[in-house]
């Protein structure tokens, strides 16, 4: 894993300052430890930090091409790059190392802005072509990895991580209010949208181009494409159990030790059980990190040690406790932009567990959007065939009436369930579809909490658009898919691969999601949504695929989710913070929101009244994050940049 920044000048003539790429390189420090490279030269330049991964002589970065006038940068792994470099190699292309980043620099030789279709695994890549003065740049098709980049008067500006660029005093802190709109109501920025103005996120599966002072932006690949096909069950199965097992063994390719993260569920399971059998075929040893919790109904590490007792890993754990409250500022700070998803507690904790062992992990992220993990599929399903029968006026009325039983404590239950079914399918349009649950601030709350500012540039923009456009892409008829698809492009894309990669880069961590594999996923949407989802029944391909690889206490057991007891916290170990964050005097200053809202929703939360964690919790981060920007708090453990 590394960090990446490049500048791209307005003026072909102006030389860019070497000083300015290491300024910027320097804030990736947390993602590249151990060593930095940087290209300066006329109109163009890149910077480069590293954390070694596998020990290539020659490896270090920038890259060069033969002919002395392409430069390459790149942050990932390219899975395929043994089978691309013979390619290019009987194409007549001379590699200076066995590095899989310089492969990327000769397919773009070869082939254009064509060669990210060529290349399979996750990555960030940013080229300064001298020949066409353009600076190119391209994400994975997941979006592993991310590229943020800002286009000022003076010229383009890119990097891994938005502190990279705000660095530099060409950029603009100015907010984006739709985005902080965006962030209240989904509790994450969706791309290419951030928290600043002038500053854009690269979408997943998108290159960019800069030349003569213009951006242009172009999708090179979209699984929407993939034709949905008919499937004999048994042939489904076979087909996922071979293609995981590949994509494990590929992603096992390292010249360090590797774990994984094992939560119990079944995709961790999965990874678990594959890294086993490929660790037995390459003499090597796999360890397992898990983290739990006191509360048992958010404890999982009973199952995780099941899995890693039946396949034999060294395994790992520890406990997540509401001293998280100690962690809150810096990581907060360390997001860059707001991001309220609270189980990045938890993954920050156990990527620096980790980080005690191993460089590197796999974890099972992406199977939840491939085979249909998520609650609110079976919400959505239940939703429309309900609302063919019952009337609105009697969803509003049992959402009132549902609304005066104070929350259980417990992480989910029937009570809860219910509560937030009904939340969901009264508090937003039919046509976000499962999305109705997935989101925390309906258009009432908004006016209640946002000050005229504010509220004036939430009506000035669709919250919901970019979701409205992900359902709209996909052209096939197959709803569960539709749902599956917007899924892989919106949550998964900028919640779950944001957190994992931000908080296991703040420790220096590699990871890997093998779900995420290119011939994996195609062959995922290549089947029927009935094949994954029908009824109550979830994953049924995946289950089917993993019988007798996975014990059936792991199979049959429902999915839990990675977060923690947050609501409760607020009502105890965390309400001082909270009440510091939301006093009066703070939100009065800001001049974003109403202050006695915020006053009533803490009372009502602090009570048991009403469960308003997601709100007050999303509240907080913007404030702390908001502070963050005129006083950066150091990551603990992360080596300072100088």
């Amino acid at each position: 894993m590394c960090g990446i920044v490049a500048i791209a000048h307005r003026d072909l003539r102006a030389p860019v300052s070497e000083a300015a790429l290491r300024g910027m390189a320097r804030t990736l420090v947390h993602r590249g430890p151990e060593d930095e490279g940087v290209l300066a030269g006329c109109g163009g330049g890149l910077g480069f930090r590293r954390l070694s991964f596998m020990d290539i002589p020659g490896g270090q970065q920038p890259f060069t091409n033969e002919a002395g006038n392409v430069h390459v940068v790149g942050n990932g792994e390219i899975y395929n790059y043994p089978e691309l470099r013979g390619e290019l190699e009987a194409l007549g292309h001379r590699f200076r190392s066995g590095s899989d980043i310089e492969a990327a620099l000769h397919a773009y030789e070869q082939w254009g802005c064509d060669a990210f279709t060529h290349l399979r695994g996750m990555f960030a890549l940013a080229l300064y072509d001298e020949r066409t003065h353009a600076l190119v740049a391209a994400r994975d098709r997941a979006g592993e990895k991310p590229l943020f980049y800002a286009d000022t008067t003076d010229g383009l500006f890119l990097a891994s991580e938005v502190k990279a660029l705000l660095v530099r005093p060409e950029v603009s802190r100015e907010f984006d209010l739709q985005a902080l709109d965006q962030f209240l109501t989904y509790e994450y920025v969706i791309a290419p949208r951030t928290l600043f103005a002038q500053i854009r996120s690269l979408p997943a599966a998108h290159y960019l181009v800069y030349r003569d002072g213009k951006v242009r932006v172009e999708r090179y690949w979209d699984v929407a494409e993939v034709p949905v096909r008919e499937w004999a069950a048994a042939d489904a199965a076979t087909a996922v159990r071979t293609a995981l097992a590949t994509a494990v063994d590929r992603q096992m390719m390292s010249d360090v030790p590797l774990g994984v993260f094992l939560s119990g569920g079944i995709d961790s399971s999965a990874i678990a059980a594959f890294m086993a059998d490929a660790a037995v075929r390459r003499g090597v040893t796999v360890t397992s990190f898990s983290m739990g919790f006191r509360d048992q109904s958010y404890n999982e590490l009973p199952y995780a040690r099941e899995i890693a007792t039946r396949f034999g890993l060294t395994h790992v754990e520890d406990l997540v406790t509401a001293d998280v409250a100690s962690l809150f500022d810096p990581l907060v700070a360390h997001l860059d932009q707001p991001f309220a998803d609270v189980s990045f507690f938890p993954t920050y904790l156990v990527s620096r567990l980790a980080r005690q062992h191993v460089k590197g992990v796999l974890a099972g992220d992406g199977g939840d959007e491939l085979f249909g993990g998520y609650d609110a599929y079976a919400a959505q399903a239940l939703a429309a065939r309900l609302s063919r029968l019952t009337p609105d006026a009697a969803w509003q009325l049992a959402d009132r009436v549902a609304q005066l039983v104070p929350p259980a404590a417990q992480k989910k239950g029937a009570l809860n369930k219910v509560k937030r079914f009904l939340a969901g399918i009264t508090s937003n349009t039919a046509d976000l579809g499962h999305y109705r649950w997935m989101t925390f601030m309906d258009p009432p709350s908004r006016r209640r909490l946002y000050s005229p500012a504010m509220l004036d540039a939430a009506l000035g923009g669709d919250v919901h658009r970019e979701v409205r456009e992900a359902f709209g892409a996909y052209r096939s008829d197959d709803a569960m898919n539709r749902e599956l698809y917007a899924d892989l492009r919106v949550y998964l894309a900028d919640d779950i691969l944001v957190k994992v990669d931000r908080m296991s880069m703040a420790t220096s961590l590699e990871t890997r999601a093998p779900f995420l594999d290119t011939d994996l996923m195609e062959l995922a949407f290549s089947m029927p949504g009935h094949l994954k989802v029908r009824g109550d029944q979830r994953k049924i391909v995946l289950k089917q695929a993993l019988r007798g690889v996975l014990p059936e206490s792991i199979l049959l057991r429902r999915k839990e989710g990675f977060s923690i007891p947050m609501k409760n916290w607020l009502r105890r170990e965390l309400q001082p913070l909270m009440r510091d964050l939301l006093s009066a005097e703070r939100l009065t200053r800001r001049g974003l929101f109403q202050p006695t809202e915020v006053a009533r929703l803490m009372q009502e939360h602090v009570d048991g009244r009403a469960n308003h964690a997601h709100q007050l919790f999303s509240l907080m981060v913007f404030e702390r994050w908001a502070d963050a920007l005129e006083a950066p708090v150091q990551m603990p453990g992360i080596v300072a940049a100088s």
